[in-house]
């Protein structure tokens, strides 16, 4: 062999080690590091789980992460499908900013990659009459600036309710509504084309007020529950949406709602706090074969079910969370990420964060149930048969044996 052919072979054998470094390197930084992340005790049947970040996440996510003390924050397993649930981000009338928690949640949702974010309402501080038109446009700039654009960033399709805080559908002499401005410019803003909220709809009905959409396997109906009472007609379009090959053919139904079905929170026990003839729509959604209502407004965190019906009471993101009744538990703020696994005989997990320390709020911390002024319901993982004699007398004592069951 030549020298010339010699210094040749060198060069290509150098150039191949080269590249091959390089390649290795690029992807490093792709991939980033692997994560293994121990489960806390008291969360849903969960394991041990080993997290490939398949990407560098952004800046303010990472410097979430970072800012925590004990090496992270809690990664659950993933679903078939994965929910970040959110409700109440608003602050005091007529705000136009947040609570850090809310900036803080947003800003953690590519950590948790869900599919879809869910809010069950009260997304700006309306339904003050002293408002002006102006200042709750300028409430929807906020959370157009502090949310909904930043959803838009990360591609995470938005599915909400309206709140009260939103477009309340309180109705005032003449029978009108009482907030027709607040409703009037809610519409306004999701009218825009670039405030899609990038959803596979189903049935645009009365968006954003009454609509349906998919995703995936899971079918979801929001109803406007920003009051106490939803009309016969609108009811009669929710059976029938619930009735369709879309919502039947589906895996898994949910609807979203802002008031809840049963009172869970002290300063909201009252009967226009919660839906009228709550046993009625909960017959309603159990005929078909609805799994999780979702709902907001009462400022506590509380997974429930009664008879068929799972029952999520989000708690808060905003300004004033409340304590549940008869409850000696601090209030607390809270973000939920719900799986869907389909093979699974429960359907959906929680893991729910106090959005203030991130801590997770786990099942056994919360009372095993809650007797509201309108009905009993169960927590999550209590079945009827398993509260002991104490409870069950306490229970019928405030409410009555009719009321007293779930």
């Amino acid at each position: 062999m030549t020298a010339r052919a010699w210094r040749q072979g060198l060069l290509l054998l150098l150039a191949g080690f080269l590249m091959a470094v390089g390649v290795a390197c690029i992807g490093e930084r792709q991939l980033g590091p692997e994560v293994t992340e121990s489960v806390p005790s008291g969360v849903e049947e969960v394991e041990e789980v080993e997290i490939a970040t398949s990407a560098p996440l952004p800046p303010e996510t990472q410097a979430v992460l970072d800012g925590l003390p004990g090496g992270g924050l809690f990664n659950p397993p993933r679903g078939d499908v994965r929910l970040v649930v959110v409700s109440d981000l608003n602050a005091s009338y007529g705000s136009i900013t947040y609570d850090p928690e809310v900036d803080q949640g947003i800003s953690l949702l590519p950590f948790w990659a869900p599919d879809l974010v869910a809010c069950s309402g009260d997304m700006v501080a309306g339904q003050d009459l002293s408002l002006s038109e102006a200042q709750i446009k300028a409430m929807w700039d906020g959370f157009e600036t502090h949310v909904a654009r930043r959803l838009r960033a990360y591609n995470l399709p938005f599915g909400f309710t309206v709140g009260n805080h939103d477009a309340s559908s309180a109705i005032g002499s003449g029978g009108k509504f009482l907030f027709q401005k607040d409703r009037d410019l809610a519409f306004d803003y999701w009218a825009v084309p670039e405030h899609d909220p990038g959803v596979e709809f189903v049935d645009r009905f009365e968006f954003p007020f009454y609509y349906t959409f998919k995703h995936d396997d899971v079918f979801f109906l929001a109803w406007d529950g920003s009051s106490h009472i939803i009309p016969e007609d609108k009811l009669r379009w929710v059976e029938t949406a619930l009735a369709s090959e879309a919502a039947q053919g589906a895996k898994l139904r949910i609807v979203l709602g802002h008031l809840p079905l049963y009172a869970v929170a002290v300063g909201r026990n009252e009967p226009a706090e919660v839906l009228e003839n709550a046993e009625a729509l909960q017959t309603l959604l159990e005929r078909y074969d609805v799994h999780t209502y979702i709902s907001g407004h009462h400022h506590a965190y509380y997974p429930a079910h009664r008879g068929n019906l799972q029952l999520l009471h989000m708690g808060i993101l905003g300004s004033g969370p409340r304590p549940l009744i008869d409850s000696n538990l601090a209030p607390r703020k809270a973000i939920t990420v719900l799986d869907i696994n389909f093979a699974d005989p429960n359907l959906t997990t929680y893991t729910t964060y106090d959005a203030q320390t991130l801590e997770l709020i786990e099942f056994e911390q919360l009372p095993r149930f809650l007797a509201g002024h309108n009905g009993m319901v169960l927590r999550r993982d209590v079945d009827m048969d398993e509260l002991q004699a104490t409870e069950v007398d306490f229970c019928r004592q405030r409410l009555g044996d009719t009321l007293c069951h779930a």
